[in-house]
């Protein structure tokens, strides 16, 4: 054990180790390397058959995304890196990195099969384009709702909006369908249109207030995983809002537009008298 203890402190004991040469001499390892105290790691960790050093940070107070751009900027501007050494990022931003690559796929996705189902539904491009209006009309009170708590646009949040797209289409879905079934029943859109916003806006306000209140314990979280859960039942109560609201008022406008619209963009040939075959 003094023995030991002795190679790792004194340098010249380390020269004095006999090292075979390949013709069986004794040499003393002093003569074949130069021998100096270094500091360094107590470790040497490889991976892929390359040396790495670890460097390990809990991020609080701001998104991740940030924090590694900033980090990034003053290692480019502060720090020199010998050839061969290189910087890679890992844990939870690789894990964000992941997950902004499958959202780029799962996002578009969704709205897509949102505006397939709504067509499936009326048979029309229209009608679905304008019950499809909700979703940006969300998306604005997801985005200020974010803004007003200053919370960072994260994963979670991203997910919130692909939650909050289904939602916010409800109402909508209500609003249209009572106003196709009152146009459709002879009654003139001037009158069908807000009648049918009258009629429905106790349904949708319960659908709004149901799932706007049913996210608020998680808007409100400050435990464990509240950093997941706050982002995305903010983006969902401040979209919901923002859509019941916008819906009440824009979508019967929109509506009544595009219905006055098509009523001018009627054939001149059916105010023209047939012609009589004789």
């Amino acid at each position: 054990m003094r023995l030991a203890d002795e190679y790792r402190t004194d340098i010249a004991s380390i020269g004095r180790i006999q090292v075979s040469s390949a013709g069986g001499m004794r040499v003393p390892l002093e003569r074949l390397a130069r021998i100096s105290v270094v500091e360094g790691p107590s470790t040497i960790q490889r991976e892929w058959a390359k040396r790495r050093v670890t460097v390990q940070a809990n991020v609080r107070g701001r998104d991740v995304g940030s924090f590694v751009a900033d980090v990034r900027r003053t290692i480019d501007e502060r720090v020199s890196l010998p050839p061969g050494y290189y910087v890679r990022f890992g844990g939870q931003f690789e894990h964000l990195e992941q997950a902004q690559r499958r959202l780029m796929i799962v996002i578009p996705l969704a709205l897509i099969l949102i505006f397939g189902l709504l067509y499936l539904s009326f048979r029309s491009v229209s009608d679905a384009a304008r019950i499809f209006l909700a979703v940006p009309l969300a998306v604005i009170g997801g985005v200020f709702a974010l803004w007003i708590r200053g919370l960072p646009f994260s994963i979670s949040a991203a997910v919130g909006f692909i939650a909050l797209s289904g939602v916010s289409v409800l109402n909508a879905l209500v609003l249209v369908s009572t106003m196709r079934q009152m146009l459709s029943a002879g009654i003139p859109a001037a009158e069908a249109i807000p009648a049918a916003a009258e009629r429905r806006l106790r349904p949708v306000l319960m659908t709004a207030l149901v799932a706007s209140l049913g996210f608020v314990p998680m808007a409100l979280n400050t435990g464990i995983g509240a950093e997941v859960q706050r982002p995305l039942a903010t983006v969902v109560i401040g979209g919901v809002i923002s859509s019941t609201i916008l819906t009440l008022f824009v979508l019967p406008v929109i509506y009544a537009l595009a219905e006055g619209r098509g009523r001018r963009r009627e054939p001149e040939r059916e105010r023209e008298p047939a012609a009589v075959l004789s």
